[in-house]
């Protein structure tokens, strides 16, 4: 019998850490937030932006656990297709999700299906998911390397060659928006940006790279063990991927909205880096401070976020003083204890540890989210 691979502590409570800073990032109190915890407007990075590619990046390192064990074909296929279309699913449904529409008048409506979004947060992962682990399975690791690199360039060349001039790197007419527009529908995109959709269709290209680099990074520490020297190389591939897109930016610009090739090398290796630093203070020097906390969110990242997005919907359902009742504990709650940005960072530092209470029922429990 193959041996099950040894699970390194480091990444799980990577994975743990990123659903952490998820869930504060997307719960800003009022007040106004850090900028570096606000998306970039559009070109540009900030810590937020990071967020979402590390995701992508342990569902990877996850992914070189599960698919070094011996599993059928036809078995294989059944899971990762049944496993995304699940993802998939749990994403449009929680965008459709209360069901119901509040009119000005009082009364309540059934919200249409036509006017959800069919793209999001959790349907690229699925997307990426579905791609990278087809392309984990039957390729080798150095021909995933250049799939990887592939995508990447693949992205860049459709958005220079099939956006109209001077709009590659647009937000309303480059080539992914109207490839969105024509297939899916403005009805079915993102509301708050006037028909531009940072989770569309052409950027599942580029993100799967950040899987694909997550899966390789999975196996590399496996192979090359709990060691300093392993530390090392992380950190020095991953300082070169950050040298790489700080010198290709001025003809590539680093983007998350768009997920731009330099954004993938960003993101990567800067995942690299946080995650040697991680293997050092965990795996070499035997640091336990976090451990069990982390470990616990890492082992149910689906359940945590889905109730993190679910549950600051429904206080939002409920109004006083003619606000949603998270925006008025932000205000009354936490601003005059703190104005501005501290009392949001305070508010939703208070929301995530709720989530991270409801998490730890769960794990106390036995109960973990999989699909």
């Amino acid at each position: 019998m193959t041996a099950r691979p040894e699970r390194f502590a480091s990444l799980d409570m990577f994975r743990g850490a990123t659903i952490f800073l998820m869930i504060v990032v997307n719960t800003a109190g009022a007040g106004g937030a850090f900028s570096q915890l606000q998306h970039a407007p559009w070109i540009g990075f900030t810590l937020a932006d990071l967020i979402y590619p590390s995701f992508l990046f342990a569902v990877g390192n996850a992914m070189s656990f599960a698919l070094t064990r011996p599993m059928p074909e036809h078995v294989f296929l059944r899971r990762v297709f049944k496993r995304a279309a699940l993802i998939f699913l749990l994403g449009v449904l929680m965008y459709w999700f209360p069901f119901v529409a509040h009119q000005a008048d009082g009364s309540w409506v059934a919200k249409p299906f036509a006017d959800t979004r069919l793209t999001g947060v959790l349907q690229r992962i699925a997307l990426c998911y579905l791609l990278g682990a087809l392309l984990a399975r039957y390729l080798r690791p150095s021909h995933l390397l250049m799939v990887a690199i592939g995508l990447v360039v693949a992205h860049w060349a459709i958005l220079v060659g099939l956006s109209p001039a001077g709009e590659a790197f647009g937000r309303y007419r480059n080539a992914g928006t109207l490839f969105d527009l024509w297939l899916i529908g403005p009805e079915h995109l993102y509301k708050k940006d006037h028909g531009f959709d940072p989770e569309g269709l052409l950027g599942t290209l580029p993100a799967t790279a950040n899987v694909i680099a997550g899966y390789l990074t999975g196996l590399a520490i496996q192979r090359w063990g709990k060691h300093g020297a392993t530390v090392g190389k992380l950190a020095a591939i991953g300082a070169a991927l950050v040298v790489v897109a700080l010198l290709f930016a001025p003809v590539l610009p680093i983007g998350k909205k768009l997920w731009t090739g330099t954004f993938v090398a960003l993101t990567v290796g800067l995942d690299l880096i946080l995650l040697g630093a991680t293997l050092w203070l965990v795996e070499v020097r035997g640091v336990t401070l976090g451990r069990s906390f982390l470990q616990m969110l890492g082992r149910n990242p689906l359940a945590i976020y889905l109730f993190s997005e679910l549950l600051v919907v429904v206080l939002e359902l409920v109004h006083v003083d003619g606000v949603g009742l998270y925006t008025w504990v932000g205000l009354n709650g936490f601003q005059p204890i703190a104005p501005g940005p501290v009392g949001s960072l305070l508010c939703a530092l208070a929301y995530t540890l709720i989530c991270c209470a409801f998490g730890w029922v769960l794990d106390r429990k036995g109960i973990i989210l999989k699909v």
